[in-house]
């Protein structure tokens, strides 16, 4: 830890000093490059004179490959400030945190594959889950990401961030087969093969993993892909398929009491019934062309559109017996939803007045036809109704965005966005409402000298709320957030790259997390403030070393008495990582998570003292394409908590009011997983 924070205080040092940013300049100019086209081709430092704010970045296939992943949804800890944690079966969705917000399972992270959103609105366990154990990581083809609301074309739950993760049109023909410790077993095959004037790839995944639980997660996985692509990503378009199922057992964060009082182990749980399955199916298409023709010509348009079912049960048992002293806590969460939409946009670089302007404009809508009830169980029998909604919402977005070079050295990027959102319940919360919302969004960019630039960026973003809330008059349908930012992004010495950002962000209602009930609720209007700090430092074409560091400062800002620290919400979140790529046969990657003290109640009397923790892979890669490699999850056997609440339930023979106690979830042990691949 000492070594990580030097290296930080290092780069912000040399950040502040112009004689060694001055002593790194390149004479070659950059020129401007849409992001789109930098995500799957570009450097991770490779944004000077395109990026609208210090924190966007892109994220590239080799540097996913080498992160030491344990679970999917550890992929998207390649974009710095970001941790992905659990606190209950390997089948559910991740928890995500990131800028000083407990996203939960996904609030106000807007993420998507191959543009099909994933976030999932009016949810049957949390407003914007997002579960992304759909993904095959070997067909990831890289990650975009924004934070805060500066982008027009980013709209529900993208207030905090993004994240666009695409994939790979082709790959070569392949099979790897895992088996590890804790009972993980893994087989992977993919291949391409040319069909007409384009190519079909097809691609998929069998998992098992039991994981160190007394009642083991025994989930089972299963993720199929098939697409067909003709053209190149600018001018060609591309049609999927996938298909994903999962059946788990789930051990939930448990009250630390009944691990004192011997009911159970560290890894113990007092419900062994609980847990979920889960079944997704999809088919999307992406295109895109030049405009040659009419008075659209000299531009490019894209479009996708995508139709999903998604549909899953969760039998969680949060309080035990807190509700009902005989049958017990336990509730199944279940939807069955439909998912339609689909975007398109324009983009045109134009010459008024003697400057040149890149201007984009798009459309993008959505429709969600859900039905999703709450029914109390008993080791999954149910045996009352507690609610039953069914729920269509449709949803839309147009906006225009202008990106405009005034100097050599001075750009700007001004756009502006209007949702409309509208939903109809038929059910245990009846009722039609209806919103909509303008966002203005605005970024100057200044170049102090060749390599060095500074960002001043404004803008307003939202989340929708679940529509059962809204309906009862409990909660915005939407609900907005105001963001601010200044930073620096600079190529500092050859090879070494840094940014640093402080932003603010104001809610009027932020989604937080309620026990009782197991999902986000609209709660109080708050603020964060923070600085980011990020380094890339490639000092040879074999190695990358990346460094990042958030700090934040999380207070709701109205004068409830209960407090006024966020729960959840952590003051720092730091990671470190090391990638070696193509040093003969050799490559692999080390990664270091520290996730810091955060409060567990408003007025902070209970608190976690977080989370660290280090994992690495190794691969040894022959000539013929056959690969060996290692992955070594929590190196030092960390027994830190991945996650951890304080709430009320009760246990048997405690009072009928029940009793606060810290719930927790630790951290998997010290684990390996042995990989064989062949590439042919």
């Amino acid at each position: 830890m000492g070594r990580f924070l030097t290296g930080i205080t290092t780069s912000l040092l040399l950040l502040s000093c112009p004689a060694a940013l001055a002593a790194g300049m390149d004479d070659d100019a950059s020129s401007p490059v849409p992001l789109d086209d930098v995500v799957v081709t570009a450097a991770r430092r490779d944004l000077i004179g395109t990026a609208a704010t210090s924190s966007q970045g892109v994220v590239v296939k080799e540097e996913l490959d080498l992160l030491p992943a344990y679970r999917v949804g550890q992929m998207l800890e390649t974009v710095p400030g970001l941790v992905v944690t659990s606190h209950s079966g390997e089948g559910k969705a991740n928890q995500y945190l990131l800028r000083g917000f407990n996203l939960d399972h996904g609030t106000d992270m807007a993420t998507s594959v191959d543009g099909m959103p994933v976030n999932m609105r009016t949810h049957a366990h949390g407003q914007g889950y997002t579960d992304l154990n759909f993904v095959i990581p070997e067909l990831a083809s890289g990650i975009g990401y924004t934070k805060g609301p500066y982008f027009a074309a980013q709209g529900d739950f993208s207030a905090v961030g993004s994240i666009q993760m695409g994939y790979l049109d082709e790959v070569p023909a392949q099979v790897a087969l895992t088996a590890g410790t804790l009972g993980y077993q893994r087989a992977f095959a993919a291949g391409t093969t040319k069909l007409g004037a384009g190519q079909l790839m097809a691609g998929g995944e069998l998992v098992h993993y039991d994981g160190p639980w007394d009642h083991p997660d025994n989930l089972r996985k299963g993720n199929a892909v098939l697409r067909y692509s003709q053209g190149a990503r600018d001018d060609g378009f591309s049609v999927t398929a996938m298909y994903y199922r999962g059946l788990w057992n789930a051990t939930t964060d448990q009250p630390e009491r009944a691990i004192a009082q011997g009911l159970i182990g560290r890894y113990g749980t007092l419900d062994p019934t609980d847990g979920g399955q889960a079944r997704r199916m999809s088919l999307s298409g992406t295109f895109a062309m030049p405009v040659e023709a009419g008075w659209l010509a000299g531009g490019e348009v894209t479009a996708n559109a995508y139709v999903i079912n998604n549909q899953l049960t969760l039998w969680n048992n949060f309080t035990h017996f807190l509700d009902n002293p005989v049958q017990g806590d336990q509730h199944a969460q279940d939807e069955n939803r439909m998912v339609a939409g689909g975007a398109v946009s324009y983009s045109r670089l134009v010459n008024l007045l003697g400057l040149d302007h890149e201007v984009v404009a798009g459309l993008d809508t959505r429709f969600d036809d859900v039905h999703v009830d709450l029914r109390a169980t008993r080791a999954r029998v149910a045996y009352a109704q507690l609610s039953n909604d069914n729920v269509q919402e449709t949803g839309g977005g147009a906006y225009v965005q202008a990106t405009s070079h005034w100097t050599p050295w001075l750009r700007t990027v001004v756009g502006m966005r209007e949702d409309y959102l509208t939903a109809t319940d038929h059910g245990s919360n009846a009722g039609v409402v209806a919103a909509r919302l303008f966002q203005p969004k605005g970024s100057a960019i200044a170049t102090l000298w060749q390599g060095t630039e500074v960002y001043l960026s404004a803008g307003r973003g939202f989340h929708s709320d679940d529509v059962r809330g809204a309906s009862q008059g409990n909660a915005p349908l939407l609900a907005k957030a105001d963001g601010e930012e200044v930073g620096i992004r600079s190529t500092i010495l050859p090879n070494l790259t840094a940014t640093l950002t402080a932003f603010q962000m104001d809610f009027v209602s932020e989604l937080t997390y309620d026990a009782d009930v197991g999902q986000t609720e609209a709660g109080r209007p708050s603020r964060r403030r923070g600085v980011e700090l990020n380094t890339t430092y490639n000092p040879f074409s074999w190695l990358e070393f990346y460094g990042s560091m958030a700090f934040s400062h999380a207070r709701y800002t109205d004068s409830d008495p209960a407090g006024s620290f966020i729960p959840d919400a952590p003051k720092l979140i730091g990671s470190l990582g090391i990638y070696l790529r193509d040093l003969g046969p050799w490559s692999g990657g080390v990664e270091y998570r520290y996730f810091g003290a955060h409060p567990l109640v408003e007025d902070n009397s209970v608190h976690s003292s977080g989370s660290q923790e280090w994992n690495l892979t190794a691969n040894y890669t022959l000539q013929s394409g056959l690969r060996f490699g290692i992955g070594l999850y929590n190196v030092f056997d960390s027994k830190d908590d991945a996650a951890d609440y304080y709430y009320t339930d009760r246990l048997k023979g405690e009072p009928a009011e029940g009793v606060g106690d810290l719930h927790a979830h630790p951290l998997e042990p010290r684990s390996v997983r042995f990989t064989v691949a062949q590439s042919f």
